[in-house]
């Protein structure tokens, strides 16, 4: 596999993912704090309902984050591993962990890189790397992804959230800040789509994806049964007759959702 200059790059600083980014940029923010991780988000909620978690389950959550995911592993019966690069990510998944219910099982969160996990192979029936995959360069994603198939047992799933999806960066997003100018809206949509809603997401996203891209990325780290979709935040806007006709043919219909749906999950088995 060729090297681009970026993939040469040790990746994305860790101290970049500090407390304030965990509580005031990363996806999910608001639901953490209001309920101390009790409550998912809309992306991570639709995840863990993908994965099919049951109790006794082995899951390994990579790129924990906050530690929400470990904690409703932790009280569903399941045993809850994690882990992060950032030093911030290990103690917020760690004071998560110790609200776990004592009679479950403990939750053992480490500081590791997702390139070389401190696992044996086929430790775990589930392995989740949600938000994560944006954050890595392309090298490093399919080593994450050929760690994550080597820590699966036979018939175990990986689930993925990422976003945003790279064709709606790509193609739909100037045609949207175009028609917002228009609009006179055009202060809230930066050129660069990555300043757009999170303006923390320029240092830190750098490998988004696209259906096709996770797709073939999770066929080379060997996954089987794919299921690749897309889904967009519902969008709470009073709009005209034209702009709701507009909407449902975007966001709805082939080709064009596509384009302009913003979010990808998949869900693989070993």
């Amino acid at each position: 596999m060729t090297m681009t200059p970026e993939d040469r790059n040790t990746g994305v600083a860790s101290e970049l993912y500090d407390e304030a980014y965990f509580l005031h940029a990363c996806e999910g923010y608001a639901e953490f704090i209001s309920s101390e991780g009790a409550e998912l988000s809309r992306r991570l909620a639709e995840a863990w309902r993908a994965a099919g978690i049951a109790p006794g389950m082995a899951i390994l959550d990579i790129g924990c984050g906050r530690g929400e995911i470990l904690r409703h592993v932790a009280s569903l019966g399941a045993r809850a591993y994690g882990v992060d690069y950032a030093q911030a990510a290990v103690r917020m998944s760690r004071r998560i962990g110790d609200t776990a219910p004592t009679e479950h099982f403990p939750v053992g969160v480490y500081q590791a890189d997702a390139k070389r996990l401190p696992f044996p192979d086929g430790s775990f029936e589930r392995v989740l790397m949600l938000d994560i995959v944006e954050h890595l360069y392309p090298v490093e994603l399919d080593a994450a992804l050929a760690e994550a198939f080597r820590l699966l047992r036979p018939g175990g799933l990986l689930v993925v959230h990422t976003a945003p999806n790279v064709w709606y960066d790509r193609y739909a997003y100037p045609v949207v800040r175009a028609v917002r100018r228009v609009m006179g809206q055009g202060a809230a949509y930066p050129r660069n789509p990555r300043e757009f809603l999170v303006p923390e997401n320029v240092h830190v996203h750098v490998n988004e994806q696209s259906l096709l891209s996770l797709r073939r990325g999770l066929r080379r780290a060997g996954f089987q049964g794919l299921r690749v979709w897309l889904s967009s935040p519902p969008q709470q806007r009073r709009e005209g007759l034209l702009f709701r006709i507009a909407r449902t043919l975007l966001f709805d219909m082939p080709p064009f959702r596509w384009f302009f749906e913003r979010e990808l999950f998949a869900v693989g088995e070993r």
